[in-house]
């Protein structure tokens, strides 16, 4: 613990026991005994970890749609052998046995897929990012609750085994109100060069940071207000998309920062260090898949011992608990409607990107790729 002391500039601080961690719920959520028919639609590169988690909870995939259908076979014989194959979505939709559709293609693709979906009376799971367009979203939600269906984004990252203990760490109080939390990644995302992903201009602040301005709004409610956001070309990237981004958000009594340096090839870093008034807790690690997790607070050291990771467990995460929310019939945990509020932050920190200036919060409704 560091006190304020004027005869050494609070550089020093106190020794701390080390204590056992707290037994938090933060791995994937599982059903009771829910266990419908599910039908994914698209069978893109992302799509074999949706399919492998889903294997592994022991839920059955009855459908596997792809516009090439020969992809749909592929991903069938791999990972549901005894799943129907088709290359029409409609196929899915209307299939009277399919409960829950997992819809992946991209938001402006999925769009009247989720809608026909939620309008034949199936629960449905989006692919993150939402939507492009914050009143679309808003609509999304508003028919699945006219159609007394469940509507829930694949926001995987929420059960990233690190981000899920912090997550539910700040949610029970253990260090107080959260004051600042600061996320800095550095990481090699130049495998872009040559996909569809390079031609999407804010592609980190959008596609890949939308993970982490999900964790944010989770951790720090609704208290943002603005957004100063900017990115660059690293020196030597060959993708045509900027590989660097940072955002400073400003908060109500606090403040948060993401630093995006996707352009690292040796010695790659993650950490996450949230600050809060009876304590903190950070994250790190050599990459998001391999992270520790130390809880200070005045008790002492606590440092949990982990288990799972983020691929896959956060895909079995973000399909459980929408199974779960239509078990009890509540808002899922990674429901639409809250999901918005992390595409604010987003879809600002995108503005103030393009504008130079900072963007309020909820200002910018919609994205131009």
């Amino acid at each position: 613990m560091s006190e304020p002391d004027a005869d050494t500039y609070a550089l020093k601080s106190a020794a701390l026991a080390e204590v056992p961690a707290p037994a938090l719920p933060y791995q994937p959520p599982m059903p009771r005994s829910y266990r419908p028919r599910i039908g994914v639609i698209g069978a893109g590169g992302i799509v074999s970890a949706h399919l492998d988690a889903y294997r592994t909870a022991g839920w059955e995939v009855a459908a596997i749609c792809n516009r090439t259908l020969a992809k749909a076979e592929a991903k069938a014989a791999e990972y549901a052998p005894k799943a129907r194959v088709t290359d029409r979505w409609q196929d899915v939709v209307s299939d009277p046995a399919i409960d829950v559709i997992d819809i992946t293609p991209h938001p402006a693709d999925r769009l009247p897929i989720i809608e026909a979906a939620l309008r034949a009376g199936k629960h449905v799971l989006s692919q993150k990012p939402f939507v492009l367009d914050l009143a679309e979203g808003r609509h999304l939600v508003s028919l699945a609750r006219e159609n007394d269906v469940k509507l829930a984004v694949n926001q995987n990252g929420r059960w990233a085994p690190h981000l899920a203990y912090m997550r539910e760490a700040v949610r029970a109080g253990l260090i107080g109100e959260v004051i600042s939390a600061h996320v800095s990644i550095h990481w090699n995302h130049g495998w872009i060069a040559g996909t569809p992903f390079e031609k999407i201009e804010d592609l980190i602040l959008y596609d890949f940071g939308i993970h982490w301005f999900d964790f944010l709004r989770s951790v720090t409610g609704d208290r943002a207000r603005t957004v100063f956001a900017t990115a660059a070309k690293a020196v030597g990237q060959t993708a045509a998309a900027p590989l660097l981004a940072q955002a400073l958000v400003q908060m109500d009594g606090g403040q948060a920062s993401l630093v995006f340096d996707g352009a690292t090839p040796f010695g790659p870093r993650d950490t996450t260090y949230i600050a809060g008034t009876k304590g903190s807790l950070q994250s790190d690690g050599p990459d998001l898949g391999q992270q520790s997790v130390t809880l200070t607070t005045a008790a002492g050291i606590a440092r949990p011992q982990l288990q799972g990771s983020w691929f896959n467990d956060g895909f079995q995460g973000a399909m459980g608990a929408l199974l779960v929310a239509i078990e009890d019939d509540h808002e899922p945990a990674n429901g639409a409607a809250e999901n918005l509020d992390s595409l604010a932050l987003a879809f600002a920190a995108i503005q103030s990107r393009r504008t130079g200036e900072p963007v309020k919060v909820g200002s910018a409704e919609r994205l131009a790729l």
